[in-house]
């Protein structure tokens, strides 16, 4: 995990700069497992989180914040009995361990002064949350472990607390580097970057990956595999790195995965270089803070999709069946004609047929060279019932041959609307987006709405991006197809431009007209911002069509956001994420 030992020493530098000294004044726990404290600390206020969440353990200053239950939890009401209004008198570190104590002076009942413990650990799904008294008994935790869970290690109330086993390790302020690579420890066939892990406390292997990769060396080579030259450049980096840790001099920064999404991934105090997308800020707390909140909002995100994805995949499959069996059925009616054919040829030779044939032999008039097809009769059939039997048929086949194509015409249609919806949720950046794209969903009877509540009132609507060209022109982007139709049909006016990817899903964009005549470079950033926006936003050479939104229409009954326009020009283009990023900041 990320938080290592030497960002916890990071962390606890800023602390002590930032909360020793304050006061608490409230003491709120928004999750299970996590608590919000807020403090006054040299005349700022200051909300500290700690979190002993298996996936995110954590503490750090957050400058965002959370709904809190109405009832607060019992963990909670007891810390606010304990600590509030007390003043933090030290951050602790304990030796490069991932554990942080808050000594909090405060007053007991009777009005005397006591110094209570509030300890985090941050060691993955046993990370806790601990209150000690001030002989180091446990008051409470926010998970309690019992011997049944641990017979090594209790947190139960009353129980006297001791820390986590200790690693078999060295911390970087007793390293001993020369000794770290003496010839009898390289005779191992171990990597590199687990030796590293397994020997140093504090680092993680991350930092293991970033000396290794300082050092120009694989981090899975064995250790008996490292020649001299390999050796004397780990020395170095190394000595390097631990220098800046004893020194504090550290360098916090967030990974950044890069490509479209460019999501963070990892972070550190140490400066990252293996990485070609890294974002420096100068507090670790708030790198931290960053980390998860992005983290949490993209997971929040693909919680909120995940539901509205799977009834718009189910949708989809069963829309692609149905367009399987239309097809299916079209194939089967597609030689309707031919029983036409046989009708009239029966009927205009009824006077050459003998009576109780099995086959007519019958001249094809309709032929380019006439000639003589052989017509199957139906045993015990006159030629006259039989060519009924055959407009019969033909009837039958030209009536299912029309009611299918129309079939799957709404088939296409909902299947090209349901792939397009589909797009437009994979793309949301925020819950409000999600949302209105489930009450659209709603509306059009995919997703039951089990809870009407009428006199709810209804959610703020959501609005379009916006972008300045370079030649000043605003422009507005759709982000799903309520705000297309609400762009395009509402508030756009004639003679704006509307744009939109030749036969691709994507966004309605809207350049508005001033008294000037829209210059072909903002029509041309205007089309770049279609294909960005739409599901060529990868590709190269992608068509846009353009014309006034004068030209667009919505026909009677068509789905959101679904439009039919004519008078139009293409413009091919290649998406560029440089030119978005500078229209978008044109538009803030």
């Amino acid at each position: 995990m990320p938080f290592d030992g030497i960002v916890t020493k990071c962390v606890v530098d800023e602390l002590s700069e930032l909360i020793q000294g304050g006061r608490i004044e409230k003491i709120f726990q928004p999750e299970n497992d996590e608590i919000i404290i807020n403090l006054r600390s040299k005349g700022k206020n200051l909300r500290l989180l700690l979190s002993a969440s298996a996936n995110y353990p954590r503490i750090h200053i957050t400058e965002s914040s959370k709904e809190n239950p109405a009832t607060p939890p019992m963990f909670c009401m007891l810390l606010r009995k304990h600590l509030s209004g007390g003043k933090i008198v030290s951050v602790d570190f304990h030796d490069y361990e991932r554990m942080l104590t808050l000594q909090i002076e405060s007053l007991t009942e009777l009005g005397d002064v006591s110094v209570k413990k509030l300890v985090i650990e941050i060691m993955g799904r046993h990370s806790n949350i601990i209150l000690l008294n001030s002989e180091d008994k446990i008051i409470d935790a926010i998970k309690h472990v019992d011997s049944n869970v641990s017979s090594i290690r209790e947190i139960m109330p009353a129980r006297p607390y001791t820390q986590p086993p200790k690693q078999n390790k060295t911390s970087p302020m007793d390293l001993d580097i020369e000794k770290l690579f003496l010839p009898e420890q390289l005779n191992n066939e171990i990597a590199l970057e687990k030796y590293l892990l397994n020997n140093i406390k504090g680092f993680s292997p991350l930092l293991c990956s970033e000396i290794c990769h300082r050092s120009d060396i694989d981090g899975k080579t064995p250790l008996e595999m490292l020649t001299a030259s390999s050796v004397a450049r780990l020395k170095k980096v190394l000595s390097d790195i631990i220098s800046q840790i004893r020194d504090s001099n550290f360098h916090p920064c967030i990974v950044k995965s890069g490509g479209p999404e460019n999501k963070p991934v990892d972070f550190h105090c140490i400066k990252i270089t293996q990485y070609p997308e890294i974002e420096f800020h100068d507090s670790i707390n708030r790198v931290i803070d960053i980390f998860y909140y992005e983290k949490d909002r993209l997971e929040r995100l693909k919680q909120k999709k995940s539901d509205i994805l799977k009834v718009l995949n189910n949708c989809i499959d069963r829309c692609n069946k149905k367009i399987a069996l239309q097809n299916e059925k079209l194939r089967e009616v597609a030689d309707r004609e031919k029983y036409k054919l046989y009708g009239e040829l029966i009927i205009a030779n009824l006077h050459a047929i003998p009576k109780n044939a099995e086959v007519a032999h019958v001249l094809n008039y309709y032929s380019e060279k006439p000639e003589y097809m052989d017509i199957p009769l139906e045993k015990g059939y006159t030629p006259q019932k039989a060519a009924q039997m055959y407009y019969k048929q033909y009837t039958k086949a030209k009536n299912a041959y029309i009611h299918t194509s129309r079939q799957l015409e709404d088939s296409l249609n909902e299947l090209n609307y349901l792939e397009s919806v589909q797009y437009q949720l994979e793309n949301c950046e925020n819950i409000q987006e999600i949302d209105e794209i489930r009450q659209e969903l709603m509306e059009q009877g995919y997703i039951s709405n089990k809870k009407r509540n009428p006199a709810k009132k209804q959610a703020k609507v959501s609005e379009p991006l916006h972008y300045i060209s370079s030649d000043g022109f605003d422009i507005y982007v759709g982000k799903n197809n309520r705000q297309n139709d609400r762009l395009t049909m509402k508030q756009a006016s004639s003679n704006d431009i509307w744009l939109h990817t030749k036969d691709i899903h994507g966004s309605h964009v809207i350049v508005k007209k001033s008294a000037h005549v829209i210059p072909d470079s903002t029509l041309y950033e205007a089309a770049m911002l279609a294909a960005w926006h739409s599901k060529a936003k990868h590709s190269s050479s992608v068509q846009v069509d353009y014309t006034a939104v004068k030209n667009v229409r919505k026909p009677s009954g068509a789905k959101p956001g679904m439009v039919i326009y004519d008078n139009h020009k293409t413009i091919v283009v290649t998406p560029d994420r440089a030119i978005i990023e500078k229209l978008s900041m044109n538009g803030k």
